[in-house]
């Protein structure tokens, strides 16, 4: 179908747009994708997108038409993976905190775990957790061709960071239209909820930044029987805010398992944790250095954090009729 169609669906306002099927989604994005559609046609998509918000079934049809476009050489490492890959999406930086969404990835790779980060090499606005992996001097693979640096990193107990780029070129593309019209789109969220399509076990760290935006995710999740760990994440990255442990549901199969999930912090905090007192990439970079020597320096949000995806991951191995 043309997009014009599916345009005069999603494009008659707040209170008139009509949601689409997860086909109808799926058809749309893959036009955008390949580039089937005209500058005009994008622009309205975009906006009209935002005005109205994306579906569960909308959620779930954008996210395999860009499943369909990771690379085959990221998705061929990534599957020689022997336990199921931890996605972390990084797509928001940091703003006001530092962005701890790398030393979260160290902590789940010491435990043995396959851990990808992924999100722009660059945002003009915001400390990108590529700008603090180049600033350790840790592994970033900036192009597909250079995807068997993930199999030897994994190997070697690190995590490693794949730019959305070299990841997913059209989805790259399209979260740059954010730079010309000044919105994010739904790119974004597509972003934060991508992993390789069934049956390549993945656990996504799935994060929000609003309440009902997170009973939107978990509707998501539901409905694709998925398995993650869902949490308001710190400024939209998928890290525990390091001041206070924020509420974690752990979904397997789509479903909650309540003896995973991790309670939020209630009452007074007792003292503050011990954080740089600047967000650059170099001081981020130093503070996540030292706090992999001294484990005492991690915030006790990220070490929950970090058990509860260790613990996640152990369930979401078994055989999938012992998971429930």
């Amino acid at each position: 179908m043309s997009i014009t169609a599916y345009l005069k669906e999603i494009g008659r306002g707040k209170d008139g747009a009509r949601s689409l099927s997860a086909a109808q989604a799926q058809d749309l994005l893959r036009q955008v994708y390949a580039g089937e559609v005209s500058e005009v046609q994008l622009g309205a998509f975009v906006i009209a997108m935002r005005i109205k918000g994306e579906s569960p079934a909308e959620l779930a049809g954008f996210l395999a038409a860009t499943q369909a476009c990771i690379a085959p050489e990221i998705a061929q490492a990534v599957r020689r993976s022997e336990r199921p890959v931890v996605w972390l999406p990084s797509y928001n930086g940091a703003r006001k905190l530092p962005n701890l969404t790398p030393l979260l990835a160290a902590l789940l790779a010491r435990q043995g775990l396959a851990v990808i980060v992924h999100g722009p090499s660059f945002d003009p606005l915001r400390v990108t957790s590529h700008a603090v992996f180049g600033a350790l001097g840790w592994p970033v693979v900036e192009a597909a061709a250079d995807a068997s640096t993930i199999n030897r990193v994994w190997a070697e107990q690190c995590p490693v960071f794949v730019t959305t780029a070299a990841l997913c070129p059209p989805l790259a593309r399209l979260l740059d239209v954010r730079w010309q019209v000044g919105l994010r789109n739904p790119g974004h969220t597509v972003a934060k909820l991508l992993a390789l399509a069934p049956p390549q076990p993945s656990l996504r760290v799935v994060n929000h930044t609003h309440p009902e935006y997170g009973e939107s995710l978990a509707q998501f999740l539901a409905d694709t029987k998925a398995d993650a760990l869902l949490l308001r994440g710190t400024e939209g990255e998928p890290v525990a805010d390091a001041r206070r442990t924020p509420r974690m549901t752990a979904i397997v199969a789509g479903q909650p398992v309540e003896s995973l999930c991790v309670p939020a912090q209630d009452g007074v905090l007792a003292r503050m944790p011990h954080l740089p007192a600047a967000i650059d990439a170099a001081s981020t970079a130093a503070f996540i250095d030292a706090a992999l020597v001294e484990p005492s320096l991690v915030p006790l949000p990220l070490r929950t954090q970090a058990c509860a995806i260790a613990a996640l991951s152990l369930h979401v191995a078994q055989p999938r009729e012992h998971a429930a």
